[in-house]
């Protein structure tokens, strides 16, 4: 790992550490479980809050923030407040590895929000150790849908089903068969494409093209040209808002218009902002419901934020931290006065249906993800999503 990642990574910590201080916090005494005192209970998140998907790790903090206000303003949950400390691992999985020890070592009840497959792949292992809860990271990697890992919690649907949908709708609606994919070199790209590459020989295709590109990187010019003269009717992108708006806008400049189709995890408020007028048509599945519809969860997730951070907008991915806030919120108050890791699992492997306003998660004795749903959503001509069911619906997509 670089001087300058351990560094940054100390540097957060120190803050964290000197913040709870100044509130006089690490003098209460831990009465139940590490993290739980008579007046708090403490999580711990290491995200990504520099580096190319800083904004993943901004939002997902948000939206974690905004459902503890909601329930700190309330007066917490049996008198305890939920508080939150965060330290910035810039998308790097040894830095994860780092922060992760130091939040545990801190003595944090569980972790949550964490961002990105490689660094939970680097960091699962360290809070199995420990038997400190992972709940809801931001991944839909198929290993940590293992049932094996009993620590860890997922929120939302895996890379397998959203790339499942993807293909389903562009071979279904739109008659689709040449499809290639453009991937992030490492555990995330590798995941995505595996799903794209599963989905396709399902229907007895292939990908008719292959393009890679570094992590933490807009690399992406030798693997465009290398697809286009694969001649693609759609390019399934895996990767963060960066490189994807990169690749687009460099596509679009050589007169090279496949559909664009990326996952949830590129982060689609920043990408719709760094596609600028170029955005139009790009497609994008998501793992939560549109932030901005009229579904009590969306309606209660915009309060809260607004409560939170006036100026914020609504978005995908501070609404699916604000869903994994709400998730540790019900375990908290499921688990009563006696608040442990233990009880975690106790509340939630029921096989019994849990709302977060209307959300629903289910989880069972094998199965430690919550969620299976995925949802459309394309960028329209004003740079706005707007939720699809179908493809052929989307005017500039028929011509497809």
């Amino acid at each position: 790992m670089s001087r300058l990642l351990i560094k940054k990574a100390f540097a957060f910590f120190i803050v964290g550490a000197f913040a709870s201080v100044a509130s006089g916090e690490v003098k209460e005494k831990i009465t139940v479980s590490p993290g739980v005192s008579s007046e708090r209970i403490l999580f711990g998140q290491s995200a990504a809050f520099s580096g190319p998907a800083a904004e993943l790790g901004r939002s997902m903090r948000t939206g974690i923030l905004a459902a503890f206000k909601q329930v700190n303003d309330r007066g917490g949950i049996n008198g305890r407040y939920l508080e939150l400390q965060s330290l910035d691992d810039a998308y790097e999985p040894e830095a994860a590895i780092l922060n992760t020890q130091q939040l545990i070592d801190i003595g944090v009840f569980a972790l949550i929000g964490a961002v990105g497959t490689p660094t939970s792949q680097s960091a699962v292992p360290v809070a199995e150790a420990n038997d400190v809860p992972y709940i809801a990271p931001m991944t839909g990697a198929e290993y940590l849908r293992n049932s094996a890992r009993r620590t860890v919690i997922n929120l939302r649907a895996s890379y397998y089903q959203e790339t499942e949908e993807m293909v389903e709708r562009l071979t279904t609606d739109l008659g689709i068969k040449r499809i290639a994919v453009l991937y992030q070199n490492d555990s995330f790209g590798l995941a995505g494409l595996h799903g794209v590459l599963n989905a396709l020989a399902r229907r007895n295709l292939y990908a008719v093209g292959m393009g890679v590109f570094p992590r933490n990187t807009v690399a992406v010019k030798t693997a465009l040209i290398d697809l286009r003269a694969n001649k693609p009717e759609a390019i399934i992108i895996v990767g963060p808002y960066k490189p994807t708006a990169t690749f687009i806008k460099w596509a679009r400049r050589l007169d090279m218009n496949p559909v664009f189709m990326t996952l949830s995890f590129v982060g689609s408020n920043a990408l719709a902002v760094e596609l600028g007028d170029q955005g139009s048509g790009v497609l994008v599945t998501q793992v939560v419901p549109f932030p901005t519809g009229n579904t009590h969860a969306s309606l209660s997730y915009r309060a809260a934020l607004k409560a939170y951070e006036a100026k914020a907008s609504p978005g995908f991915i501070s609404f699916e931290g604000y869903l994994a806030g709400r998730l540790a919120i019900y375990v908290v108050e499921q688990c009563g006065e006696q608040v442990d890791r233990k009880c975690i699992d106790d509340v939630l492997r029921t096989g019994k249906d849990i709302s977060l306003d209307g959300f629903i998660l289910r989880y069972g004795l094998n199965d430690n993800q919550g969620s299976d749903r995925v949802f459309l959503t394309v960028i329209d001509s004003d740079g706005q999503y707007a939720p699809i069911t179908t493809l052929d619906s989307v005017p500039s997509l028929a011509k497809h």
